[in-house]
């Protein structure tokens, strides 16, 4: 495409963009269970005029826009206060999940330095089911990443002590996640801790997924294990805003115990022509909007919102789990928040993500084990029992017809 030499009246650039979007996933009526987290019109409204009212304004300058350096304050503030930040803990909003993860490396392998690791050669320690956003940032840094395999008594969980053995004197960080992303398990991170704190490591938990949601599925009832800093061996957390928070995108928290560890995340530099400049994440600009629209949600909706919201969630994936064992699938593990993965004994999982797929369904799969695996929000608490009832339907199809290869037993 080239630039058109006459613009185009709005009205037909606009249209032209929503028949664009014919071909795209059906989020909004259900049908997608990952990348968009459907909270219902109201909350996508207040995302839309909160987004625009600091559409222009930009993060970078503090000094020009105090009203969004206070907004980011208080989004920080009370995520820390949800995730039992202590007196002196700290953090900054990111532009994403793969971002906070970055910086909270990248502060991790300079507090290393300035406490005497070495400055080649240095690992970091996670399980098997960590995101791939840490090698992400290790590839960008150099680091080596020492993936571990997860315990083998179908927990789906982090195994601490075998992580334990994988650390040594060149190690900047273990990881445990607050759920994985593949099965949706919280790793067991009070162990971790204690296996962190034995042999001096700075211990990340990766709650992108479960960092706005777990605190009020615990409100509910369910019996989320301690995974937050109340675990006194967590030096930092990523926990995104745009998943179970329902801000915009772009809006992830990074959250440090202290200022003392913050301190080695911000770029600082005064040695060029221009003015200094200190900068938190990897971002220069920042979008004004995504700090200003994750402020108005998290004010709209409150605690008594998102623990209705979680609940509903919660609830949904109960009954997803309780359809899917129906039709002979077995869930992973035991997920407690919005992720849930299943597969079948005796149908591979790829044939059936194709029949859900052919049945206007976008899901997602995990390939160890390989199993179906959705990412619930409040709006699937309206289509349950259409994905069930499609959901059977492609596994007759499979059944019948030429199926993929048979999920090995042994997969556990």
């Amino acid at each position: 495409m080239k630039m058109p030499q006459h613009g185009r009246a709005w009205d037909e650039v606009r249209a032209d963009m929503i028949a664009r979007g014919d071909g795209d996933a059906a989020w909004r009526d259900g049908r997608t269970a990952v990348y968009v987290f459907n909270a219902g019109e109201d909350i996508s409204r207040i995302q839309h005029e909160a987004y625009g009212l600091y559409m222009a304004e930009n993060g970078l300058g503090p000094l020009a826009f105090p009203s969004l350096a206070q907004m980011e304050k208080d989004v920080i503030a009370m995520g820390l206060d949800l995730l039992h930040g202590p007196d002196g803990a700290t953090g900054t909003m990111t532009s994403g999940g793969t971002d906070s993860i970055t910086m909270a490396m990248k502060t991790a392998r300079d507090h290393a330095r300035a406490n005497g690791r070495p400055r080649e050669g240095t690992n970091i320690v996670l399980p098997q089911s960590a995101h791939l956003a840490f090698d992400k940032a290790a590839h960008l840094m150099d680091i080596e990443v020492r993936r571990v395999p997860l315990k083998t008594d179908g927990s789906y969980e982090a195994d601490p002590a075998a992580m334990g053995e994988a650390v040594d004197a060149a190690t900047i960080m273990m990881v445990g996640s607050a759920p994985n992303f593949p099965h949706g398990i919280i790793d067991p991170i009070e162990a971790l801790g204690e296996v962190a704190a034995g042999r001096n490591v700075w211990l990340h938990v990766d709650a992108c997924v479960g960092g706005y949601f777990a605190p009020f599925a615990r409100m509910n009832g369910v019996p989320v294990p301690p995974f937050d800093f109340e675990v006194e061996q967590v030096h930092s957390m990523s926990a995104d805003l745009h998943k179970y928070g329902y801000c915009a995108k772009g809006a992830s928290t990074v959250l440090f115990r202290s200022e003392e560890l913050y301190q080695y995340m911000p770029f600082d530099m005064a040695g060029w022509s221009g003015a200094p400049m200190k900068t938190p994440t990897l971002a220069g600009t920042r979008p004004g909007g995504a700090i200003s629209a994750a402020w108005a949600v998290m004010n709209t909706l409150g605690i008594d919102g998102y623990r209705a919201k979680q609940g509903l969630v919660c609830q949904t994936r109960e009954r997803i789990e309780a359809g899917v064992k129906r039709l002979g699938f077995d869930v992973l593990g035991n997920p407690l928040l919005g992720l849930v993965a299943f597969r079948h004994p005796d149908h591979h999982a790829f044939a059936l993500y194709g029949e859900i797929y052919r049945r206007g369904w976008f899901t997602s799969v995990t390939k160890e084990p390989p199993s179906l695996h959705l990412m619930l929000s409040p709006k699937h608490a309206d289509v349950v029992d259409a994905y069930l009832a499609d959901l059977e339907a492609g596994l007759a199809a499979v059944a019948g017809g030429v199926d993929g290869p048979k999920v090995d037993a042994r997969y556990s």
